[in-house]
């Protein structure tokens, strides 16, 4: 009896194992040359022509073309790593990498693959209890400790050259918009990329640049103590809510019928001027007349602002969006000491600055090409993470392979309290967790394995925060060293990691399916499969990867 086509694939048992933990693998080994301060750079090449340089782990894997669905399984590890806190992507995807490794030579040796899988959550559990217990405290007025988890998270990439600088910005930022109950939302941060100047270069404008200009050449370039409207509608005259048709039969009805437009127009900005603004926003249109009412007032207006610039200008300037002009008030309007149209990467933009309070601000990268401000603009997207995530938890750990190796020792010991089989897959486990303080060598052109003795033997002794300096090749107190990162950052690697490992180890079946989307039934009933596959391109081996890599 034939139950699949004659063009199904299906490969099941060791092989469909085995082709499943290749394909995690090698997605693991293209990031893995980019981890650590000594880390390279990929170029990815598109279809266009188009490059990008980097060694941003989840940038890479989003623009990697690859088919395979296991691969696609260890990328979601670093899209998740990259949601959840914003840095560790590559640290995330190398684990995983090789905890299917060290899996496979598990199933080689006859130990099932549940009970690998079984064993792997145990170590991540007691792993996550050990980073707890040895996690560093900080707070928010340990402006010391922030900049230096913000200059490690930029470390090995292209802002490296000025990380100190841009550690302060990134600090500096991230505290402006922090809300008084602790909230932090890193969308309040706006980043703007200049193609010109240095790294160094780079600032923090208080405030937010609306990437508009002024509606009326007769308008203020400048104005200074700015009372700042902020109103979500048009101001231009009403249409009517059905179609209507007006009949003229006279030259004075139309003259009275224009009238009557503009001195609703007049009406509006008078509004305005009523209650004292200097600079309104707008969200839809303004009417060339109103346009030039305003520019007599000397009101310097921009419209079309999108909503998510008015929203930071209301957090900014304290200010509240209006979506009807009559029932604006002065309580309503926020406060700029400055509001300006500068020339930005020739580009004429609106400048809010000098506002009481912040709670909304700029960043402003500068670099020689755009390539550069690009990885820049990448690089302070992870700091920012980090930093905020430090401020949520409290809690940090310090860098280098010193948390790994330190987990690796304590889980060989905890592998002795465990029974049965899983004992050999947390001892495999604590292994793949090395990989992290070898490949920061490999990297920086050290020998691994002396560089691992050097590591097992410092935290034999109890020192916790010993990690590899790969500029020297020393082991060294990374806390001392200011080193450290959120321990938020180890623990969602940890758990991405195995979650991925797990799951692709339990698949002994992959089966070319049809319309995965439910496309195969008309009748609309509960059969619909959820999405994710596809046809099962490149799983005739890695065909479907070769390109990417």
């Amino acid at each position: 009896m034939i139950v699949l086509s004659e063009d199904s694939q299906r490969t099941s048992g060791k092989d469909a194992q085995s082709m499943n933990i290749t394909a995690g693998k090698a997605v693991a080994e293209s990031v893995r040359t980019t981890l650590g301060p000594k880390g390279m750079d990929k170029m990815l090449v598109d279809s266009s022509g188009g490059v990008v340089v980097t060694n941003d782990g989840v940038t890479i894997l989003k623009e990697m073309d690859i088919d395979h669905p296991a691969a696609n399984m260890i990328v979601e590890v670093s899209e998740t790593q990259e949601d959840e806190v914003g840095d560790g992507t590559t640290t995330a995807v190398v684990i995983a990498g090789e905890l299917l490794d060290q899996a496979e030579e598990l199933i080689d040796s006859e130990v099932h693959p549940t009970t690998i899988a079984q064993g792997y959550r145990q170590a991540a559990e007691k792993a996550k209890e050990v980073l707890s217990e040895n996690a560093i405290d900080v707070t928010a007025d340990d402006r010391e400790t922030l900049e230096k988890i913000a200059a490690t998270a930029m470390t090995g990439k292209g802002a490296e050259s000025a990380r100190d600088t841009l550690a302060k910005l990134v600090v500096d930022a991230v505290l402006a918009v922090r809300d008084d109950d602790g909230t932090i939302d890193t969308d309040n941060v706006s980043v703007e990329t200049v193609v010109g100047g240095s790294i160094g270069n780079s600032e923090l404008i208080e405030g937010v640049i609306v990437d508009k200009e002024r509606v009326d050449e007769n308008m203020p370039f400048a104005v200074e103590d700015a009372n700042v409207a902020l109103y979500d509608g048009a101001i231009e005259v009403k249409e009517t809510e059905i179609d209507a048709e007006v009949n003229v039969t006279d030259p004075d009805q139309l003259q009275q019928f224009l009238d009557q437009e503009e001195k609703q127009l007049k009406e509006m900005v008078d509004k305005l001027t009523a209650v004292g603004a200097d600079v309104v926003f707008v969200g839809d249109g303004i009417d060339d007349m109103a346009q030039h009412y305003l520019a007599q007032e000397g009101i310097l207006a921009v419209r079309r602002a999108k909503d998510s610039d008015l929203q930071r200008l209301a957090r900014s300037t304290g200010g509240r969006v209006v979506a009807n002009l009559d029932d604006i008030t002065e309580d309503d309007l926020g406060f700029a000491g400055s509001v300006a149209q500068k020339d930005i990467g020739g580009d004429e933009r609106i400048f809010v600055e000098d506002v009481e309070d912040a709670r909304s601000v700029t960043l402003v990268l500068r670099g020689g090409t755009e390539h550069v401000v690009d990885e820049v603009e990448r690089a302070i997207d992870d700091s920012l993470g980090v930093v905020r995530t430090t401020l949520q938890d409290g809690e940090v750990l310090p860098g280098g392979g010193a948390p790994e190796t330190e987990l690796a020792l304590q889980l060989r010991d905890f592998a002795d309290s465990v029974g049965g089989r899983e004992q050999l897959a947390v001892e495999a486990f604590a292994d793949a967790l090395e990989v992290i303080p070898r490949t920061l060598a490999e990297n920086a052109g050290l020998d691994p394995i002396d560089s691992l003795v050097d590591l097992r033997a410092r935290h034999d002794g109890g020192e916790f925060g010993a990690g590899l300096d790969a500029y020297t090749g020393d082991v060294i107190d990374m806390e001392a060293e200011g080193v450290v990162e959120p321990r938020r950052v180890k623990t969602q690697a940890i758990e991405s990691a195995t979650e991925a490992a797990t799951m692709i180890l339990r698949i002994d079946d992959v089966i070319a399916a049809g319309d995965l989307k439910g496309g195969g039934s008309d009748d609309g009933g509960d059969d619909e499969m959820p999405p994710g596959g596809g046809g099962m391109g490149g799983m005739g081996g890695m065909g479907g990867m070769g390109g990417a890599m």
